[in-house]
């Protein structure tokens, strides 16, 4: 099989380039071609920004039309005998071939063409007479003659691209050897994952919710893993590996029977019965069509009271379908259970979807609180979130509250609810309930 852009029969009807099962036709023959001459190659793997929110701007007509456009400009971006092709969804691929028998000389190449990717994609298309840009993540990673498996150049290409994405999307990224020993570790903890819920590795820590008479009036739930060789292994490593597979799904289920176990708890205790419980859901947890039911079941069968608990939502879910995320909280809503936006004004904040959504809460995310006491910036922006809840009847929580300095700011201008180390570190239940 011949592996040139131009030359390459396409059985994808859509963009008429290379389909999934060509490219890795194509690329088994690259690596076979490698092997056979000493030489290097490599896989681009492309995933474009927000496409989602493109595809319901456009309508899916507009939609395909700016994907064929997509594999248009990267036709345009490719050298003679490079395979371009598409993976599916907003996923394109990119193999190449004959870059010679230096790995430096083959990444200058192959950085080269990634930047040359970018420049294209940088250019506006036009849409249904719209001007858009369908700017792309792109992930690189090369391979010789010493024989990595198709799968393993396809991790690791996928990797660098995540990279990318977290760089601020529209960028390039290699997979170095670094990244590749985190391929390696992130594989290993992935399995793990997948074992730690049924051995009952997983647990909830709280952090406060106090007002400003330093009554808690509540908590976060946050979801901690103690693994049996590594220790408490940190949110921010295993969090992202769970979202990126089905593992978020069942932790999110998890983390929120627990949570509800626990506000029945609270409740038979008159002290803490007026405490509310905060639980992050994740855009994937949210998304999936049965989410209501599934949440309902929980609540019910726990036998807490929704009004106790409080689902915690992130600006970024809402850009992919704010209709369907609106139409799903109010079917909650009008159970009881309340809503709070988090890290409100990190995002994509919008004045629109505040008025759409049935929230009672918006969290001032630790950004602005750090030094809103002494910068003028973050002092303006505080004020204005307060402001803003204030105005549309909602409750704003300052979090990341660390010092009296920043507590007291924000009690002079208006927040009466924080979250921070100033009243208490994330920690097992029975350290906050007053004995």
């Amino acid at each position: 099989m011949k592996t040139g852009v131009r030359h390459v029969a396409s059985n994808d009807g859509l963009t008429l380039l290379p389909d999934r099962r060509l490219l890795m036709q194509g690329l088994e023959l690259a690596l076979s071609n490698a092997a056979a001459h000493g030489h290097y190659g490599a896989v681009l793997f492309l995933d474009l920004d927000h496409f989602r929110t493109l595809n319901d701007t456009l309508g899916h007509c507009g939609g395909d039309r700016l994907l064929r456009a997509v594999g248009a400009r990267l036709l345009e971006a490719a050298r003679p005998g490079d395979t371009v092709g598409y993976v599916g969804g907003d996923e394109f691929m990119m193999v190449i071939e004959g870059l010679g028998h230096d790995p430096a000389g083959a990444r200058q190449v192959v950085g080269a063409i990634g930047d040359a990717i970018l420049h294209v994609l940088g250019r506006p298309h036009c849409v249904n007479g719209h001007r858009v840009y369908a700017t792309a993540s792109i992930g690189a990673t090369l391979f010789c003659a010493n024989a990595k498996t198709i799968d393993e150049i396809l991790k690791q290409a996928d990797l660098a691209m995540y990279e990318a994405k977290a760089a601020g999307r529209h960028a390039f990224r290699f997979c170095d050897p670094a990244l590749q020993q985190r391929v390696a570790e992130t594989a290993l903890l992935q399995e793990d994952l997948r074992t730690a819920l049924d051995n009952g590795e997983f647990l909830l820590h709280y952090q406060p919710i106090v007002d400003a008479e330093l009554r808690i009036r509540g908590a976060e739930a946050l979801l901690r893993w103690h693994h049996p060789e590594r220790g408490m292994v940190r949110p921010d490593v295993f969090i992202p590996i769970a979202e990126r597979t089905d593992l978020i799904l069942s932790l999110g289920r998890w983390a929120l029977e627990q949570a509800c176990i626990q506000l029945v708890h609270w409740a038979a205790q008159p002290e803490t019965a007026h405490w509310t419980l905060a639980v992050n859901v994740s855009a994937r947890e949210f998304r999936q069509p049965d989410f209501v039911r599934q949440t309902i079941g929980i609540v019910a069968g726990s036998g807490a009271r929704p009004d106790r608990l409080r689902l915690e939502l992130t600006e970024s879910m809402l850009l992919d379908d704010v209709d369907d995320v609106a139409a799903k909280m109010a079917q909650l809503r009008a159970l009881g259970v309340r809503f709070s936006l988090d890290d409100f004004g990190t995002g994509y904040s919008s004045l629109s979807y505040l008025k759409r959504l049935p929230l009672c809460q918006l969290k001032i995310d630790r950004a602005f609180v750090k030094d809103a006491w002494c910068n003028p910036n973050d002092a303006a922006i505080a004020r204005a979130i307060i402001g803003l809840a204030a105005s549309l009847g909602l409750e704003v929580v300052a979090e990341g509250v660390e010092t009296a300095a920043q507590r007291d700011f924000l009690v002079a201008n208006g927040c009466r609810i924080f979250q921070g180390f100033l009243f208490g570190r994330p920690a097992p239940v029975l350290d906050i309930v007053p004995q």
